[in-house]
């Protein structure tokens, strides 16, 4: 008999290319949407006829309730999240009730329901922030600075807690940046890329940024969904870094992207902003996923110049002209 698998945030990045890599695994997949008057399903268009769609809210306990019941997963993944760094200064208390309560909503509906399912939390590599030591392992303290990154611990928290409480099968994934031609445009990498390409077709000028400095840990979307389902095939619950191992500047990306365009004096076409700086910045991520590799057999294929290629190829494809 097939599993089923519910994924929260469904319409996501993530959840598109989750959703994608189960129904392949022949899995009944279900996915949780929020009801808005134009849906955002751009990214799962193409899986509309296989993937079960049902209505819930991450702040709404009883929809998430409702939506287990319906589903009776033996895997539940929790994508949904408000995952966008900057929002979390201008809507703290949002952030804390979708990305923190939400969980813990989803946690206890689980409980009930299906108490047995095994659970992922997508975890962050926000939580380092004010990194301790580097590169940042399972074990490395946790210094958020942004209210995402604390809602995000919060929930981490809470993983841990239902794990040993209750006997649930719940894990979290501390995924370091990963991206792909489906992240939103609101984002850092695809406010990069879409900018180039529109640069390079001669419809924009520049593109605006904030610190070009702060230095990251980006890998491909795609292969970190895989590290998400192979946490759940575990005999026991856990916890694990999902990285490269390597970190990058914002200006190396930036650089990258306007090489893929043949453009070489990028400079002049970008400009940066105090607006797009963070109140309390995290300067440098980059993850130790050693523990990923011996446990689950997962390691990063696509690094960054092949993952910047891949964006900037995309983007120019969808600003055509």
């Amino acid at each position: 008999m097939a599993k089923a698998a519910c994924i929260t945030g469904v319409t996501g990045q993530d959840g598109s290319f989750l959703a994608e890599l189960l129904l392949a695994k022949g899995y009944t997949v279900y996915g949780l949407v929020r009801r808005l008057s134009s849906p955002n399903v751009a990214n799962i268009r193409h899986l509309m006829d296989q993937v079960q769609l049902l209505d819930g809210d991450m702040t709404d306990q009883s929809s998430i309730l409702t939506a287990l019941k319906e589903s009776r997963p033996d895997e539940i993944y929790n994508l949904a999240a408000q995952s966008f760094v900057q929002t979390s200064f201008r809507q703290p208390v949002l952030t804390a009730d979708v990305d923190g309560l939400g969980l813990v909503r989803l946690l206890e509906a689980a409980k009930e329901v299906v108490h047995d399912a095994r659970i992922y939390q997508a975890s962050t590599s926000e939580l380092f922030g004010l990194v301790k030591e580097s590169p940042q392992n399972e074990n490395t303290p946790f210094h958020p600075r942004s209210p995402y990154g604390v809602a995000k611990l919060f929930a981490y928290w809470a993983c841990v807690n239902y794990r040993e409480a209750y006997g649930m099968h719940v894990s979290n994934g501390i995924l370091f940046n990963h991206e792909s031609e489906r992240r939103g445009l609101e984002f850092l990498t695809r406010k990069v890329t879409h900018g180039v390409a529109m640069i390079a077709k001669g419809k924009a000028k520049h593109i605006e940024l904030g610190n070009l400095d702060a230095k990251r840990d980006w890998g491909y979307a795609p292969e970190y969904v895989d590290a998400m389902w192979r946490m759940l095939q575990q005999p026991k619950p856990d916890d694990y870094v999902i990285a490269t191992g390597e970190s990058h500047t914002v200006r190396e990306f930036v650089k990258l992207a306007f090489r893929e365009v043949g453009i070489k004096d990028w400079e002049k076409h970008v400009r940066t902003d105090a607006k797009h700086l963070r109140p309390a910045e995290v300067y440098t991520l980059c993850g130790d996923a050693s523990k990923a590799r011996r446990v689950l057999g997962w390691e990063a294929k696509t690094k960054l110049p092949e993952l910047v290629k891949i964006m900037v190829e995309a983007d120019l494809e969808r600003v055509g002209g």
